[in-house]
């Protein structure tokens, strides 16, 4: 799903600006004529894959609504060199001064959420594994960065807690085991929703497959042990996805991909993705 279609990933950008003017941008106001027009450049700085243009476009249209649109030959997803003018932009210069800083954040936050999913999933490339994302996500900002996994490569896990079932460790405890846990879920929710378990072990793998788990979750194995556990679920049941997940680093996440899993989540593609270095010079018209 491409999350930009709905309507409320863009509906905070108002906010986003307020927090920044606050009650004007003063420095701008003070400096620059507002009759003035310019142009500003989108400049790559470094290496990464474009994402957030369309965000970065509403930023400016909140501002003033005739501003022009982004003017750029390249589109979400793209990788840029270092040193690409990836986009331009031209209004009233005063406009551009002031929403800068809000569509360079959220530009440079996405590109890096993009980039850094984009480098997993080619890690992972030929191997039948996709890399998927987590909730471990900005707060305000999950659309957009689940959107950002979307345009590297990636997939999204669920979008919030009424989407799917993942029973982990503190469920297991509190309910009085996985069986329990899985046959409480199945009696609760509806039909349609999927219910994930989270296991260490080969026995919590049995259970949770016997008691009608649809997805198991290898947590924390090393790539042997997931291997094992892999061969151990097709064994059981061939219809079972398999999710692997923690401590996903790029250097191994490979030696996962290798063991079988279906699919390998990271957290560390939304909570530690760098912001990617993107700058928007303006000259006037």
């Amino acid at each position: 799903m491409n999350w930009l279609d709905n309507g409320d990933a863009l509906a905070a950008i108002g906010q986003f600006l307020a927090e920044d003017i606050g009650r004007g941008d003063i420095t701008t106001s003070s400096t620059v004529p507002p009759e003035v027009r310019g142009m500003g450049r989108l400049l790559a700085k470094e290496y990464l894959v474009i994402c957030g243009l369309e965000v970065a476009e509403s930023v400016f249209l909140h501002l003033d609504s005739e501003i022009s649109e982004i003017e750029t030959t390249f589109s979400d997803g793209d990788e840029v060199e270092e040193g690409t003018v990836f986009g331009t932009l031209k209004g009233y210069a005063d406009v551009l001064l002031t929403g800068e800083r809000v569509a360079l954040n959220l530009l440079q936050r996405m590109s890096g959420v993009a980039t850094l999913t984009r480098q997993y999933v080619k890690a992972v490339e030929g191997t039948g594994a996709a890399i998927v994302d987590t909730r471990k996500t900005t707060p305000g900002l999950r659309m957009l960065e689940k959107y950002a996994v979307t345009i590297g490569g990636g997939k999204n896990h669920r979008m919030g807690l009424d989407d799917g079932v993942l029973i982990k460790d503190n469920h297991i405890t509190l309910a009085g085991g996985v069986a329990e846990a899985v046959a409480a879920s199945k009696n609760t929710v509806g039909h349609l929703h999927k219910i994930e378990v989270e296991v260490t072990n080969w026995a919590q793998l049995r259970e949770a497959i016997e008691a009608g788990a649809d997805i198991v979750m290898l947590d924390n194995q090393t790539p042997d042990e997931a291997a094992k556990l892999v061969q151990m679920s097709r064994d059981l049941n061939p219809a079972v996805l398999i999710e692997a997940s923690g401590g996903m680093d790029l250097d191994r996440v490979r030696s996962f991909a290798e063991a079988g899993v279906d699919l390998i989540s990271v957290g560390r593609i939304t909570h530690s993705a760098r912001a990617v270095d993107i700058s928007f010079k303006i000259q006037t018209l």
